[in-house]
């Protein structure tokens, strides 16, 4: 019975991956130097600067820069580009709601409010 669980341990880690075996659960994505340029530049839209300073961190820890990422999320609106998931607050998260009851994308408004 032992044995069967230590298998089931090792096939669970090799499965889920090394960053699951460390501890932190998350493992880096590779963006390029130019995802990555804009995944930190749109921190400086954050509301407050709290969540600015998450935003960066967020960054640091989920990428790192190496070749181009054709699965990263990233959309353009009204001039200005974001990739992956933005950190919204309660302010921004009522802008969309409104946004996209009045018949906004759910996308553009999302980044219409980020940097609003």
């Amino acid at each position: 019975m032992m044995k069967i669980a230590a298998v089931a341990a090792i096939v669970a880690l090799t499965t889920i991956g090394p960053a699951a075996a460390s501890g932190d659960g998350i493992e880096q994505q590779e963006v390029s130097k130019q995802q990555y340029r804009t995944l930190t530049a749109q921190c400086r839209y954050a509301d407050t600067q709290s969540l600015r300073a998450k935003c960066r961190q967020a960054v640091r820890e989920n990428y790192r820069i190496g070749k181009r990422n054709r699965s990263l999320d990233c959309r353009t609106y009204s001039g200005v580009t974001v990739c992956g998931e933005l950190l919204l607050s309660k302010t921004e998260r009522a802008c969309i709601e409104e946004s996209t009851r009045q018949g906004l994308a759910y996308r553009r408004a999302e980044v219409e409010c980020y940097v609003a």
